[in-house]
């Protein structure tokens, strides 16, 4: 086989591996917290991580979009 389609076979194994592994963790978590209610212990919350709302990780705020920036000024600056 060539070496780049064996890297490529080894990174997506890779990956699905690290994928159920996340899948694992998460579904212990609940268990542990479901198990928890059940006994009547006060189990800690379980919260999931906020998702970033734009690509540069920030949130939106105030139910309005963030402020758009201006490609026009950037592109004038590039083409001189």
């Amino acid at each position: 086989m060539h070496p780049d389609l064996i890297r490529e076979l080894i990174d997506q194994r890779g990956n699905e591996l690290r994928s159920q592994a996340r899948q694992a963790l998460l579904v212990s978590a609940l268990r542990k917290a479901r198990r928890s209610r059940r006994r009547g212990g006060s189990a800690e919350q379980f919260a999931a991580p906020r998702i970033p709302d734009y690509v540069d990780g920030t949130f939106r705020t105030d139910g309005q979009p963030a402020q758009e920036h201006s490609t026009a000024g950037s592109a004038s600056r590039h083409a001189a």
